[in-house]
C-alpha cells in the first residue's frame, strides 16, 4: 500500500486545495501563501493515489528554474512517479508536441529555436528578398516591421485575416505578404521563433483535433501556475489542450500580481478561465512570509484597485513577531543621497546579511544607479542579466559542435565552430574547406570538420587525443552527455597552456560553464535522463536564459520585474515618487486606469517580497526633475 502524502503542515484552505475533487479549481494565492507546496502536494497526491494507472499529469508554468523546483519536491514526495508527470513551460511544452507532431506544419523534429533578435532579422531579410524577386512592393527597409509580426503571431491572427486587423490598405497588403513569408521561411529552414513555437502549436492542434484528443487522454489532469502572467496566445493552447470540459484542472493565480500587461497579460483572462470552465474558488489569504506591519500596508495600498476578483480576501499574516524597524520610510532631497543613504546603511550589515538584502526599483535607470553607488562604497552589488547565448568561447564552441552533430549540414555552425577552435587552439580552417572535403563524407560537416582538423601537424596532442575518442562519442554514437564532460577536461587542458593575450578567451568561463551545468541538470531532471536527446537539449537550452549566478554575499539590485516570485530578508524599496512609482505613462492615462492599477499591483508586489525588513525612500529631485511623494505611500497609510 502506497503511503499517504503528510498534509499536516496545510492550512484549512490549503488542504481543501490539495484534495479537491470536484471539477476545476482556481486556486486564489496571495503572495507567501504557500501555493508552491499546495501546488506540487497536490501532484503528489494524485500520482500517489493512482499507482496502478497510466494517466500522466500536465504542470505548465512560466520558468524552467520553477519547473525544476516542483519536480524536485515531487520526487521526494513519490520517488517512483517521475515519469508520470511533465512539468514545462508553455514553450517547452509547445517544442515538445511539435517534435512529435510537427511534419503537420511542415517542421522536423530537430527544429531550431531563434532566440537572437539579429537571427530573427536575417529570417525576415530572406522574406524580403524572396518578396522583392516576385516583384512585391517591399524593401530592405521593412525589417522594421518585425514587431508588427510578433504582434500578429502572438494574437494567432491566421495569414489569410492579418489585412482586416490593420486600417492602413497599404500596409495591409505588405504586412500579409510578409507575414505569411517569413513563416514560410521559418518551416523552410526548419526554424521557429518564440511567437510562431507557440501559434504553430495552436494551429496544429486546431488543424489536427486528433492530437489535441491524444493529449487530452494522456494528460488527464492539468495543472498551472501563475496563470495571471498568461498572454492571448499561451492561454488558446491552453484552451486547445483542455477542449470544453476538462477532466480535471487546477490553476494557481492571484490578481493582484498581474504586472505583465506589458507582454499580453490581462486581468480579464483570469474571468473569462472562471467563465469558460464554471471554477470553484478556493482563496489562500494566509500569508507565511511578511511581518503584519507590512501585510498591513500591502493591504492598504491594493484596496485602491477596483476590479479585483469578487470577494477577494485581505492578506492576513501568520508572523507573531517583528525586528525592530521592520518598516522604514526615509525621505531625502536628492536621489543622490537617497541612494547614498542606503548604501551607508546597508554596509552597516554584515556579509551574509548582504546577501540576503535587495534593493528594488520600478526602472532599470534606477536600478543601475543604485548598483553604481553601492559598488563605489565598496560594496558588492549584482544587477540581474539576461543572456541568451554562451559569450565565453569555450562554450560558443561546444554550443555549436553540438548544434552542429544535431544538424550535420548547418553552414552557420560550421563557421561558429571554426572561429571559436581557431580561438582556443589557434588552428585555422576555412568553412569553405571544410564543405568540400564533405561530399566525400555525404554532407557530414562535423565529420568532416574533425578529419580536417585531425590532418593538421601543429596539433596540440591532449588536442589530437581528445578529438580522437571524440569522433567516436558525438560523430557516430551521438553519446552527447559523455562528449560535454570530454569537452569540460579538454577546456581544463587548453587554459592550462593559453598564455598573454589568448588567456582572454577564458573571461567568463568559469561562470558559464556554471551555468551550463545547471541548465543541463535542470533539463535531465525535468525529461528524465533517458529520454532527454540531443535536440530536447538543444531546445531546451534555446528557449533558456544563460543568465550568470549571482555572487553568494552581493546586494541584489533588481528591477520589481525581475524580483517577482523571489523573496529576500531585506527589501529597500527605491524612488516612490510621482511619474517614477508610479510612472509618468500611468499617471497621464489616469487614477483609475489599466496601466495606473497595473502601477499598484508592481508596488504591491515589491512590498510582499520582504521576510524580516522593509525600507521604503523617495526623494524630491529625481535626475534633475522635481518629484512629488508617490501616491501609494499615502495609499499605504503612511505619514509623507
Amino acid at each position: 500500500m502506497t503511503k499517504s502524502i503528510d498534509l499536516s503542515d496545510c492550512n484549512i484552505n490549503q488542504r481543501r486545495a490539495v484534495v479537491w475533487t470536484n471539477g476545476p479549481l482556481l486556486v486564489l494565492a496571495g503572495p507567501g501563501s504557500g501555493k508552491t507546496r499546495v501546488l506540487t502536494l497536490r501532484i503528489a497526491r494524485l500520482l500517489n493515489e493512482s499507482a496502478d494507472e497510466r494517466f500522466r499529469i500536465l504542470g505548465l508554468t512560466f520558468t524552467t528554474k520553477a519547473a525544476s523546483e516542483m519536480k524536485t519536491r515531487i520526487d521526494q514526495l513519490v520517488p517512483d512517479a517521475g515519469g508520470r508527470v511533465l512539468l514545462s513551460t508553455f514553450h517547452s511544452f509547445a517544442a515538445d508536441v511539435l517534435r512529435q507532431h510537427g511534419s503537420h506544419v511542415g517542421l522536423k523534429p530537430d527544429f531550431t529555436i531563434l532566440n537572437q533578435p539579429a537571427d530573427r532579422e536575417e529570417v525576415l531579410k530572406d522574406a524580403i528578398r524572396h518578396l522583392e524577386e516576385k516583384g512585391l512592393n517591399v524593401q530592405p527597409s521593412d525589417i522594421k516591421l518585425l514587431p508588427l509580426l510578433d504582434n500578429l503571431m502572438e494574437k494567432l491572427i491566421p495569414e489569410k485575416e492579418v489585412a482586416s486587423h490593420i486600417r492602413d490598405q497599404e500596409l495591409a497588403v505588405k504586412l500579409s505578404a510578409l507575414y505569411k513569408e517569413y513563416r514560410r521561411q521559418l518551416t523552410s529552414n526548419n526554424r521557429l521563433d518564440f511567437s510562431s513555437l507557440l501559434a504553430f502549436t495552436h494551429e496544429l492542434l486546431l488543424a489536427k483535433p486528433s492530437i489535441a484528443k491524444q493529449l487530452r487522454t494522456i494528460y488527464t489532469h492539468v495543472c498551472v501556475d501563475e496563470f495571471q502572467d498568461t498572454n492571448l496566445a499561451q492561454y488558446r493552447l491552453l484552451r486547445a489542450v483542455l477542449g470544453d470540459a476538462p477532466k480535471d484542472l487546477f490553476v494557481v493565480a492571484d490578481d493582484d500580481q498581474i504586472i505583465y500587461q506589458w507582454n499580453g497579460a490581462s486581468p480579464e483572462r483570469l474571468q473569462e478561465l472562471r467563465d469558460n470552465y464554471k471554477m470553484h474558488v478556493i482563496q489562500l489569504p494566509v500569508n507565511y512570509r511578511c511581518p503584519p506591519s507590512v501585510i498591513a500596508i500591502a493591504n492598504n495600498l491594493i484596496s485602491h484597485n477596483p476590479g479585483r476578483s469578487p470577494g477577494k480576501e485581505p492578506l492576513s499574516a501568520i508572523k507573531d513577531s517583528e525586528v525592530p524597524d521592520v518598516l522604514r520610510l526615509q525621505r531625502f532631497e536628492t536621489v543622490e543621497d537617497e541612494l547614498a543613504w542606503i548604501a551607508k546603511d546597508i554596509a552597516r550589515r554584515t556579509q551574509v546579511q548582504r546577501g540576503n538584502c535587495v534593493v528594488l526599483a520600478r526602472t532599470r535607470n534606477l536600478v543601475e544607479k543604485a548598483a553604481q553607488v553601492l559598488s563605489t562604497a565598496g560594496i558588492d552589488a549584482a544587477l540581474a542579466i539576461r543572456k541568451n547565448e554562451f559569450e565565453s568561447t569555450p562554450l560558443r564552441w561546444l554550443h555549436a559542435v553540438l548544434r552542429l552533430a544535431n544538424a550535420r549540414g548547418d553552414k552557420e555552425q560550421l563557421r561558429k565552430v571554426c572561429k571559436s577552435f581557431y580561438e582556443l587552439e589557434g588552428v585555422d580552417l576555412r568553412v569553405e574547406d571544410v564543405i568540400a572535403a564533405s561530399s566525400a563524407e555525404g554532407g557530414d560537416f562535423l565529420r568532416s570538420w574533425i578529419n580536417e582538423v585531425l590532418a593538421r601537424r601543429n596539433l596540440e596532442k591532449y588536442s589530437r587525443d581528445f578529438l580522437e575518442s571524440s569522433r567516436d562519442k558525438i560523430v557516430e554514437r551521438m553519446d552527447f552527455l559523455d562528449f560535454i564532460q570530454a569537452s569540460f577536461g579538454w577546456f581544463n587542458k587548453v587554459a592550462g597552456h593559453v598564455s598573454g593575450e589568448s588567456s582572454d578567451v577564458f573571461v567568463d568561463y568559469l561562470e558559464e560553464r556554471k551555468t551550463w551545468e545547471d541548465l543541463q541538470d535542470s533539463v535531465l531532471q525535468r525529461f528524465g535522463r533517458e529520454n532527454v536527446t540531443l535536440q530536447v537539449m538543444l531546445q531546451e537550452f534555446d528557449l533558456s536564459p544563460k543568465s550568470p549566478p549571482i555572487p553568494k554575499h552581493a546586494v541584489r539590485c533588481f528591477t520589481i520585474h525581475t524580483a517577482k516570485g523571489m523573496e529576500f530578508e531585506h527589501v529597500y524599496l527605491i524612488g516612490l515618487a510621482e511619474d517614477v512609482l508610479p510612472s509618468f505613462q500611468s499617471i497621464k492615462k489616469g487614477d483609475d486606469s489599466r496601466e495606473m492599477q497595473e502601477e499598484r499591483r508592481n508596488c504591491f508586489v515589491a512590498l510582499t517580497r520582504t521576510q524580516t525588513s522593509l525600507t521604503l525612500t523617495t526623494a524630491v529631485l529625481y535626475f534633475g526633475w522635481q518629484k512629488r511623494p508617490s501616491r501609494f505611500l499615502l495609499e499605504m497609510g503612511l505619514d509623507v
